[in-house]
């Protein structure tokens, strides 16, 4: 039988992977260890592919490319005479200046959505008598986690509960849909004060539900209905109400 393939949009491209990497193990881009950088990398690809999550092929040709440069880096070296001058180029040396750019591009890219948000907050009118004590309602932060810390718990989730072993991939007739997780999650949030576990949402051993559950959460979040929020980089992910 056919696994439960599913395509998700929030994926934003390896290069965006491998910069939340080096964000979150504080790594100098300009001295990545590779060995560290593939074998994150190799988990996130295999947890996507746990869930028969539709990987672009982009990230799968990365996976080869840090392979690659992994063996390079592991290959001695040739003894130069001392009095030569010939440079020996670093096999990182592409991938660096790619994830310079990229790095560029993406701050480029939060600094101008930023200048969007405040001049959509501007509006021109006549000036009027404005009441005393009126107070504005207070702005509800969202939690900056991304796809990939989710995935990292979801990951964390498997080694804890031993879930090693193939997931169940048939399919049952009166499997729920997205949106009726979607209800589900929203109730257990509201009957739960101060969040929830990530993995107190995963209840059900089958391929089906843990897809459908996190395809949820990620539709929730989207609609600005729930976000997820980390104390502290790798720790415990927790799952919030917007209306807390």
């Amino acid at each position: 039988m056919q696994g439960y393939y599913v395509k998700l949009d929030s994926f934003e491209g390896p290069l965006d992977l491998l910069l939340h990497l080096i964000n979150q193990y504080e790594i100098d881009i300009y001295d990545i260890p590779v060995a560290v950088i593939t074998e994150q990398y190799m988990q996130y690809i295999h947890t996507m592919k746990q869930l028969e999550l539709n990987i672009a092929s982009e990230y799968l040709v990365m996976a080869a490319t840090l392979v690659e440069i992994k063996s390079q880096m592991l290959l001695p070296k040739p003894e130069l005479p001392e009095e030569t001058e010939e440079y020996m180029e670093d096999p990182r040396e592409e991938l660096m200046q790619r994830l310079i750019e990229y790095r560029k591009y993406k701050e480029a890219a939060v600094q101008l959505k930023q200048k969007e948000q405040e001049a959509n907050q501007i509006y021109t009118r006549p000036p009027i008598q404005l009441e005393e004590g009126i107070t504005s309602p207070p702005t509800v932060v969202q939690g900056e986690t991304s796809i990939y810390d989710m995935l990292s718990a979801l990951r964390k989730m498997f080694e804890r509960k031993k879930w090693d072993a193939p997931l169940e991939t048939k399919i049952e007739r009166n499997e729920i849909s997205i949106n009726e997780r979607m209800e589900e999650v929203l109730k257990t949030l509201h009957a739960t004060q101060g969040g929830i576990l990530f993995d107190h949402l995963f209840t059900v051993y089958s391929r089906s539900h843990i897809v459908v559950t996190f395809i949820a959460i990620l539709e929730l979040m989207k609609k600005n209905k729930v976000y997820c929020k980390q104390e502290k980089q790798l720790a415990e992910l927790y799952v919030f109400s917007m209306e807390e």
